[in-house]
């Protein structure tokens, strides 16, 4: 039977002083989810990003471990807000406190995989793709020039030079509550998922992520090469990345 495989990386990039990404993966059961794969991207003054993003995943993972439901699709994303909204209220309940962390807050993206599909909780302008041939993005941003995008006032080429292309428009943390998608997508077309944060987006094209993920390298080379050619190309931003492979023969975590 085959089963699946999986890498994450983390680099601070070429131009920043400090990691404010977190990724989290787990191959293994986390609470009654089989599998779980996380990606946060922090922001805020201080310590604020880095705090924000660490724990941001603690505290979803800790909701996660502790609540008790049964696996049905519509329950699974349920979960998977409600862990985020954990998330959310915690961070923003510190925030009021510690002046130093005044302001933080984080992207989050969520994925875990059942049988043949895959669901997704997403805020912020983290990404979900997936990938055979070709690649398709599942997730939308929550941005300002997507926002710009979607009213027809930018196009996708205006996007990629923008000013503003980095001002998001939702985060965990930064209100009392937020606005959560979720997603749930047959993965029986694909090969590939990958997530990552738009420190990858914004120096990669599509075409370069494809062309990386469909190279021979094995799963840890790919991860590696999105990395490099992201630095290559500028490095303006924290890298993260996680490659799935929901088809290969072995469970590893590499």
């Amino acid at each position: 039977m085959k089963k699946m495989k999986a890498t994450g990386l983390s680099d601070i990039g070429r131009q920043r002083d400090k990691n404010e990404d977190a990724i989290f993966m787990s191959l293994k059961s986390l609470g009654k989810l089989p599998n779980l794969f996380i990606i946060a991207d922090g922001m805020g003054g201080h310590q604020g990003g880095e705090y924000a993003s660490q724990f941001a995943i603690h505290y979803f993972n800790d909701f996660i471990r502790e609540k008790d439901f049964y696996l049905s699709d519509q329950t699974i994303l349920d979960i998977l807000v409600e862990g985020v909204l954990y998330a959310n209220e915690k961070l923003y309940i510190t925030s009021r406190k510690e002046e130093t962390l005044r302001g933080m807050g984080t992207t989050f993206i969520v994925s875990t995989i059942i049988h043949n599909h895959i669901y997704i909780a997403n805020v912020g302008d983290s990404r979900l793709y997936l990938m055979d041939k070709d690649i398709k993005k599942i997730t939308c941003d929550h941005s300002l020039v997507e926002e710009m995008w979607r009213k027809g006032n930018l196009s996708k080429e205006e996007i990629k030079n923008h000013p503003n292309k980095n001002i998001i428009t939702r985060a965990v943390g930064t209100e009392k509550t937020v606005k959560v998608d979720t997603y749930k997508v047959d993965l029986l077309p694909y090969q590939y998922i990958l997530m990552c944060s738009d420190g990858l987006t914004n120096m990669l094209s599509d075409k370069e992520m494809v062309d990386i993920l469909l190279s021979n390298n094995k799963l840890g080379k790919k991860a590696q090469h999105l990395i490099d050619k992201a630095n290559e190309q500028g490095g303006f931003d924290n890298i993260s990345v996680i490659i799935i492979d929901w088809k290969s023969k072995e469970v590893t975590a590499s």
